[in-house]
């Protein structure tokens, strides 16, 4: 009977941790508008730059990939990054980027004003680049 009882529980909590997940994965959360970070990077867009990382098996990094370049496509402006998180670990580190796909949304002064771990939505993403716009 006992065994009945941690299966239970067992079940219970990795429902609870797999609502969680799914409640917070791909989601983009405001930040405090940091240090520049256009020195980090290759290029950047006139009014906002998506950054994301991305590691080479990654599927929702695919995914990412292209609701991020539609994003861009869309607002004139916007430049769409993919930073290979295996060969930049040193950037990866000094960011925080603990999973990919990580997308940053930076402003025109290169400051990060959203974060999303895991695929965003394409409304969001543009939501997003409408916060980092004003």
């Amino acid at each position: 009977m006992t065994g009945w009882w941690v299966l239970l529980v067992v079940l219970a909590v990795t429902a609870v941790l797999a609502l969680l997940h799914r409640r917070y994965d791909g989601r983009l959360r405001a930040r405090r508008p940091g240090a520049d970070l256009r020195p980090l990077l290759e290029r950047s867009g006139e009014l906002a730059t998506l950054v994301q990382f991305s590691s080479a098996f990654c599927a929702p990094c695919r995914a990412t990939r292209s609701v991020l370049a539609r994003a861009a496509d869309q607002v004139p402006g916007v430049l769409h990054l993919e930073i290979d998180a295996e060969d930049n670990l040193d950037l990866v580190r000094r960011l925080g980027i603990v999973k990919t796909p990580t997308t940053l949304v930076l402003d025109a002064q290169g400051r990060e004003v959203v974060r999303a771990s895991g695929q965003p939505r394409l409304a969001d993403v543009l939501a997003a680049v409408g916060q980092a716009v004003r």
